[in-house]
């Protein structure tokens, strides 16, 4: 049916034109079939295979004195057999969390962070303006890990109609 040096795909078509009937759309629906089937399993591996990147977006002064933000994707996940393979990261010692809502409008004008934390939002939207008047949407599920702790520091927003909802981890110090 397929000779060397032929297009697999086109050679094999264009040789069931060329025969008649039945034997044509058997052999039509058995590739369509093993196609679409080796198409979806291929699909499903490569989409097994990808992982969401932990995403950690970094607040920190530069020796500017301005602050600057920059995105973290290192944080490295491994399997852990005595939890079902759950993947997890290094423990990261706190000293405390607490939760945290602003109101539609909210804003803080220029400010250094006061603690060394994670700002995770959990509902509702906002952004930090950085130096350059860079601006970072704060998105539910956006982390932020709050170092900018000296210099003229960020702005803080609530963007959108519904309060923001934040969990702030305190870090331990180092």
């Amino acid at each position: 049916m397929w000779q060397r040096g032929e297009s697999v795909g086109l050679g094999i078509l264009s040789r069931l034109y060329a025969q008649g009937g039945a034997m044509r759309s058997r052999t039509l629906v058995l590739l369509v079939m093993s196609s679409s089937f080796f198409l979806g399993w291929g699909a499903h591996v490569l989409a097994g295979q990808r992982r969401t990147l932990v995403s950690v977006i970094r607040l920190y002064t530069g020796s500017d004195g301005e602050t600057h933000a920059e995105q973290i994707t290192d944080t490295v996940l491994t399997s852990d057999p005595a939890r079902g393979g759950l993947e997890v990261s290094e423990p990261i010692k706190v000293t405390s969390l607490q939760f945290a809502r602003t109101s539609p409008g909210w804003v803080r004008d220029w400010h250094a962070g006061e603690r060394h934390q994670y700002i995770i939002t959990l509902s509702g939207k906002g952004e930090i303006e950085v130096s350059g008047g860079r601006k970072i949407a704060l998105d539910p599920g956006t982390v932020i890990l709050e170092e900018d702790s000296t210099g003229k520091g960020h702005i803080s927003r609530t963007t959108g109609t519904e309060d923001r909802i934040a969990l702030n981890v305190q870090l331990a110090p180092r």
